[in-house]
């Protein structure tokens, strides 16, 4: 693999991150100085019911599985978006209108006073700074990598390996113009709860975090070190991703998002893809067990690839079309 596509491949990593975690969107919401001191968390911000730009086509792609008393619509989002991204579709929002529940992954994603303590215990690490782990070359990047995020030095120096990676996969998204109260979800919610709709999570905040930060130290310095390589293609990608995502065009979506995860990160791809895949199915199949209809909204990578939560549902015997 030449240079040039070997970066492509890590920044591919660095971003199937930001798409398949909804922890990503909301750290996005935070000042990272809130995570490295003992200050108080920011509000969550205000985000009003709105009407976003329509997609071209048919927008982005929109599965459902039925049964006999259920109808079961599963929607990939992305986390972190501009405000000009046009992503809107009739057929996405007739499914969502029709909906009696609205889950995502994490019911809370703006809920800065939960996320910071679980960043605080589980995302920073005094004692074990990166510049213990990281050899001076590897500093010397993460230091430039951090000053164009806006953090200095020392702050990002005692975050955990999996902080670190994470805080600097969604920085370049934030410079480039993306912002979590434009991310799928943000939006969704806020028009769940003006219908009044119960919203609820297929995970919660803490077992989120669980996921990077229970990964093995090595793990996480080799996903870390993908991101060091790779920073400066990451928002030319991610523009690429998100077209691909507005678009319905999976098979794009797949190959830049999943591919290059599960080839050059396998740890990650399993913690973060297949193991919850996994269990979203388990859940999906528990409610299919009930009655009404339910809209199921998570990040757009966990929809797409061999590991799908589609593609374990199918497997399993239950049959997912494409919505029309």
């Amino acid at each position: 693999m030449t240079t040039n596509r070997r970066l492509k491949s890590l920044s591919r990593t660095a971003l199937g991150l930001v798409l398949g975690l909804g922890l990503a969107g909301a750290v996005a919401f935070q000042p990272a100085q809130a995570f490295a001191q003992t200050v108080e968390a920011a509000p969550a911000p205000v985000v009003e019911a709105r009407v976003v730009p329509q997609a071209e086509g048919q927008g982005p792609a929109l599965w459902v599985v039925r049964d006999a008393d259920s109808t079961l619509y599963l929607f990939g989002t992305v986390h972190v978006l501009r405000p000009t991204t046009a992503w809107g579709s009739p057929r996405v929002d007739a499914a969502f209108d029709s909906a009696d529940q609205i889950w995502f992954e994490i019911s809370n994603p703006d809920d800065q006073a939960a996320i910071v303590p679980l960043i605080q215990q589980y995302g920073i690490s005094p004692d074990r700074p990166l510049s213990s782990l990281l050899t001076a070359e590897e500093m010397t990047s993460l230091n430039a990598l951090a000053a164009s995020a806006g953090m200095p030095a020392a702050q990002v120096d005692v975050f955990r390996p999996w902080f670190a990676a994470l805080v600097l996969s969604v920085a370049p998204s934030i410079r480039a113009g993306y912002d979590p109260r434009s991310g799928v979800e943000t939006i969704l919610k806020a028009r769940a709860e003006a219908a009044g709709k119960p919203i609820s999570g297929l995970e919660t905040i803490d077992k989120q975090v669980a996921i990077l930060a229970g990964m093995s130290e090595a793990d996480q310095l080799a996903f870390l070190r993908t991101l060091l390589e790779s920073y400066e293609d990451a928002t030319v990608e991610l523009d690429r991703m998100v077209g691909a995502w507005a678009t319905g065009d999976v098979a794009l979506l797949e190959e830049i998002a999943v591919d290059e995860m599960q080839t050059e990160a396998p740890a990650l791809y399993e913690a973060l893809l297949v193991r919850r895949n996994t269990d979203w199915a388990n859940q999906i199949q528990t409610m299919l067990e009930g009655s009404g209809t339910v809209f199921i909204a998570v990040g757009a990578a966990h929809l797409a690839g061999d590991d799908s939560v589609q593609e374990i549902l199918e497997a399993r015997g239950v049959n997912v079309e494409v919505a029309q």
